[in-house]
């Protein structure tokens, strides 16, 4: 259903999160207008993820925590989401 998307950040908020699944969520306005809101796991989960809500369609997927060699990196199937 979604190709790689790319985001470029223009304006960063972060807010606490008011569930137990989740430690962070960040809202992202990209490039091109979408806006994208992530919820990332706790630093001390056993396998960190990220679950991205794409604004208008309402989409959400999850994506496992990737290796990275510099940033926060989530990937899988065909999609990924580099901070």
């Amino acid at each position: 259903m979604f190709s790689r998307w790319y985001i470029v950040i223009t304006t960063i908020g972060l807010v606490e999160a008011s569930g137990a699944a989740y430690a962070t969520e960040a809202r992202y306005d990209c490039a091109g207008g979408a806006r994208v809101t992530a919820q990332f796991s706790p630093p001390d989960a056993a396998h960190g993820q990220v679950a991205l809500t794409f604004d208008g369609s309402g989409s959400k997927i999850i994506l496992p925590q990737a290796r990275s060699a510099d940033g926060g990196r989530y990937a899988g199937d065909g999609t990924e989401f580099w901070i």
